[in-house]
């Protein structure tokens, strides 16, 4: 049986795993490809994890946040192009969600007049920047709902 971590800064991984009540040894056998060492090695931060090293962990510790986490913030592409995705309340995405699309409801028709001639000229390039940020605020509503729908396929509250 392995020891409790009495570790002050643990990261996602190591979080994950102790909220299943998994030890490093636990874990590893229910991994298969990953040794307690190589586990170690992700928790304290000595060794970058790979991707399919991530999605076996976001499986086994039943936590889909840990595939957001690591492109965001430990992929070299997905640093550029992921944001974070943070779960919340299926109520809060919603209300999020509905107030993005309210907005961009009352630019619609400013966005067909920019983009009817395929051309963003200078003096709609603020109106357009603008319109491109509450698309922006829409795809998060939308990666949110979708990582809120795989938290709750895993832990049985949907189908």
């Amino acid at each position: 049986m392995g020891r409790k971590s009495t570790k002050e800064n643990k990261n996602i991984y190591q979080i994950s795993r102790e909220e299943m009540g998994f030890t490093r040894e636990t874990a590893a056998e229910l991994l298969e490809f990953i040794s307690s060492d190589r586990i170690e090695k992700i928790e304290s931060e000595k060794s970058l994890p790979h991707p399919d090293e991530i999605l076996a962990m976001a499986d086994c510790y039943k936590n889909p946040t840990l595939c957001n986490y690591y492109c965001s913030h430990e992929c070299p592409i997905g640093q550029e192009y992921v944001p974070e995705v943070k779960l919340k309340d299926l109520s809060q995405i919603t209300l999020e969600m509905l107030a993005s699309l309210n907005s961009l409801e009352k630019e619609k028709s400013r966005l067909i007049e920019i983009t009817v001639d395929g051309i963003i000229s200078e003096d709609e390039k603020e109106d357009f920047e603008r319109i491109q940020n509450h698309l922006a605020q829409i795809a998060m509503a939308v990666d949110s709902l979708q990582l809120w729908v795989q938290k709750a396929v895993v832990d049985g509250k949907i189908n």
